[in-house]
Formats: structure tokens, C-alpha cells, sequence
């Protein structure tokens, strides 16, 4: 089969990624500073590389995966043990995931996703699915207002009023108990919850938007 070749990325297509990647930075490695040298190193790459891009994921995705790359590094090379990162630092803790970092020990692996699961499961089970892909494009993903309201549909108020409803939502949530038994999940939650996990943990940042845009548009389960 012979595969059609993509145009080489423009300098263009990274920088207007720039301000969403800095803050996808912060997050995951808890220092501004730190954050800036990151998105540097991001855009080093990816510029080296535009070439080699073949457009099977955007050009959004494929940075995401680039500076996902440069916070591990930066981490193991701090020798920075993986730490909870809050959702929404600035509001207070209200959705935890923790960043999984290589590590030769699978038990710390095995911890590590099911963190990732116990804080997806918590939303699914708490959250309606329009909060629930407000809070992750927010504040995971460092989406602006803008851009999410456009992806829903909505405006820029309803974006910022679902996430503060989340996010207070989240707060008052007993972090020291276990999320609900899996199986207690109605059938349907149980799939979205498998695909939200599997998305995040490969960090195919074009599926993840996708489901939260689907589920959250979808008429009985706004």
C-alpha cells in the first residue's frame, strides 16, 4: 500500500501549542521554571523531527506524547521519586492522578495505573459527563475556556461554571476512601472508564479528547 507523504510540520503548527504545553509542564513537574525549560526542549525536538511526522495522530497529540517524554526525563534525571499531581491545584485538591513514570519495579507500575484508574473511576461515578471533560480538558490537558467551549459547543461562562461545579464537586469527595467497587459501575460507565484509562496511560491525547467530546455531547447523559 503506498502511503501518501505528509508535509513536513511548520514552525507555526508548534508555537500555537506553546501556552498549552507550558501549563501541561507546570503540571506534571510542579515548577514553572522547570516547565519552561521543558516546553523548550519540546519544541527542539519536535522541530528536529517534523520530518519523520507522518500525521497519524495531530500535531497536537504528537506534542503532547514529545513533552510527556521531556517530564520524564527531567524527572529521572532529578532523581524525583512519581508524585500525586492535583487537577486544579489553585482550587485545592479534586482530582488526583499520578504521573507513571519507567520504573524497573512492577509493583511500583501495578501502583502507579491503578492510581490512574482509582481517580478516573471517581469521576465517572461523581461527575456528569459534561463536568467530567470540562475538569480533564481544563485541567489535564491545560485546554483554554475557549477551546473547550468550542469542542462542546457552548460558551466560555458555561466551560468556566462546570469546572468550578467539579472541582467543588471532587473536594468533597473522602479522598481516604476507596472509589466504589468496579462492578457496581452501570455497564455502559464501566466501557468509558476502560477506554479513559487505556487513552490516558498511552497518552493518545486525540482518542482521550474524542471520548470526552462524544460522551459529554450525548443528549441522555449530559
Amino acid at each position: 500500500m503506498r502511503i501518501t507523504p505528509v508535509a513536513p510540520v511548520a514552525t507555526a503548527d508548534l508555537e500555537r501549542y506553546r501556552s498549552d504545553l507550558l501549563g501541561y509542564c507546570a503540571w506534571r513537574l510542579g515548577s514553572v521554571s522547570d516547565a519552561d525549560d521543558a516546553v523548550q526542549e519540546t519544541m527542539i525536538r519536535a522541530w528536529r523531527g517534523r520530518r519523520t511526522f507522518q500525521g497519524r495522530a495531530s500535531v497536537r497529540s504528537w506534542l503532547y506524547r514529545i513533552a510527556t517524554n521531556v517530564c520524564h526525563d527531567s524527572l529521572g534525571s532529578r532523581a524525583r521519586l512519581p508524585r500525586p499531581a492535583d487537577l486544579g491545584t489553585t482550587e485545592g485538591a479534586a482530582f488526583t492522578i499520578v504521573d507513571v513514570l519507567p520504573a524497573p519495579d512492577p509493583a511500583e507500575v501495578a501502583a502507579e495505573h491503578q492510581a490512574v484508574r482509582d481517580a478516573f473511576t471517581t469521576a465517572v461515578r461523581h461527575l456528569p459527563p459534561r463536568q467530567r471533560a470540562v475538569l480533564v480538558l481544563r485541567d489535564v490537558l491545560r485546554w483554554r475556556a475557549a477551546e473547550v467551549a468550542a469542542l462542546l459547543a457552548t460558551t466560555v461562562a458555561s466551560v468556566n461554571s462546570a469546572l468550578q461545579r467539579a472541582r467543588r464537586t471532587l473536594r468533597e469527595v473522602d479522598v481516604d476512601t476507596p472509589p466504589a467497587p468496579y462492578a457496581l459501575l452501570d455497564p455502559r460507565d464501566a466501557v468509558l472508564l476502560e477506554q479513559y484509562v487505556a487513552a490516558f496511560a498511552t497518552y493518545d491525547v486525540d482518542t482521550l479528547v474524542d471520548l470526552l467530546r462524544a460522551d459529554a455531547l450525548t443528549p441522555a447523559r449530559r
